[in-house]
């Protein structure tokens, strides 16, 4: 099996990404990805998109998840204040249900965690998802994120209340290579 490649977005990337942002109609990941927060509606055209996207390239904090050279996901990081303090928080996403449930999604944690920890000053990594996203939870664990936080019934979605769960690892247990 092919192995996920973590690189920056590149314009070839442009189509891919603007079907799963802004063309397809209520797509699959976004039932999963935070479902509860209020998504944006606004049709962008593939014309706006690329223009917006030329004028503001992607950085070290923001890759494309690429299988075969193809984009199928992305990876972001960001600092939680304050600045300096070693803490930084992941996201990520991969667009296709066809490319899940296959552990693309654990490889490309895995990859991610590993540069967060070589690039940064990261003391702590954290991710937050929900308990209805059994595959993130389980992606999460299989690299060696540990449950640090759980607030129950936190999110309402689907006519259920959902917990919002906080996992973390530490740079002393990351494995050096």
């Amino acid at each position: 099996m092919p192995e996920p490649v973590l690189r920056p977005r590149l314009p070839e990337d442009w189509p891919t990404l603007h079907r799963w942002l802004h063309a397809e109609k209520n797509p699959e990941w976004q039932r999963w990805d935070g479902p509860y927060f209020a998504k944006s509606t606004a049709e962008l055209s593939f014309d706006a998109y690329a223009e917006r996207a030329a004028a503001y390239p992607w950085d070290a904090d923001q890759q494309i998840i690429a299988l075969d050279g193809a984009c199928i996901g992305s990876v972001n990081r960001y600092e939680e204040d304050p600045a300096g303090g070693g803490w930084f928080e992941l996201g990520i996403v991969i667009f296709d249900p066809a490319h899940w449930s296959g552990g693309l999604g654990t490889q490309a944690l895995r990859l991610w965690t590993a540069r967060t920890f070589m690039e940064t000053s990261a003391h702590v990594i954290t991710l937050t998802t929900w308990s209805g996203n059994v595959r993130m939870l389980r992606a999460a664990e299989k690299v060696g994120y540990r449950e640090c936080a759980r607030i129950p019934e936190a999110r309402a979605w689907n006519g259920q209340r959902w917990d919002s769960v906080k996992l973390a690892v530490l740079r002393r247990e990351w494995p050096t290579p």
